[in-house]
């Protein structure tokens, strides 16, 4: 969180909350209502400034108040990178690196959800074609060879998403 946040925080504790004004879409661009967030400062500042709650509420903290986050699908959208040396690694849109994974999934409508510790995403579905090509059929079930590391995957259904990772996807009070 920056430190200007956390000064206004201080400075401003009762700022009442938002909610159903910020929402994160499936690929990890941020609308308000009157369209999509384009200016790179901006965009930075709440991917910089953007958090859970334990009980699973995402927000955003602009200076003093907390901006909830609507859903489209995850809290966390997953995009594909290379290396420059031919490896391809994993990002989320705010940023952080996935270092490795823990468990795959695939919905009924075919988008793909990876694990890894202390999180899980959506992978932008702009990369799903990537990813195919390290999937693989196999008497157990699919199978996604992540840079040699095999992850069985399972399947879940879209509405079962949120209580499965532990988040809401429209928080409100």
């Amino acid at each position: 969180m920056d430190e200007i946040v956390r000064q206004a925080m201080t400075r401003w504790p009762d700022v009442p909350a938002c909610h159903g004004w910020l929402r994160l879409d499936r690929r990890g661009q941020w609308h308000v209502p009157d369209g999509p967030l384009r200016h790179p400062g901006l965009v930075d500042f709440i991917q910089r400034n953007y958090s859970a709650l334990p009980d699973g509420r995402w927000f955003f903290q602009n200076g003093p108040q907390r901006v909830f986050v609507d859903l489209d699908y995850t809290p966390l959208i997953l995009r594909l990178a290379g290396d420059g040396r031919g490896h391809d690694r994993l990002h989320t849109h705010t940023g952080q690196t996935v270092p490795t994974l823990t468990g795959a999934w695939l919905d009924e409508e075919g988008s793909l959800l990876l694990g890894w510790p202390g999180g899980a995403g959506l992978v932008d579905d702009r990369d799903l074609g990537r990813l195919a090509d390290q999937l693989c059929d196999t008497p157990q079930g699919w199978i996604l060879d992540w840079q040699g590391q095999p992850l069985l995957v399972g399947t879940m259904k879209k509405a079962e998403v949120p209580a499965h990772f532990g988040f809401i996807a429209r928080p409100r009070d």
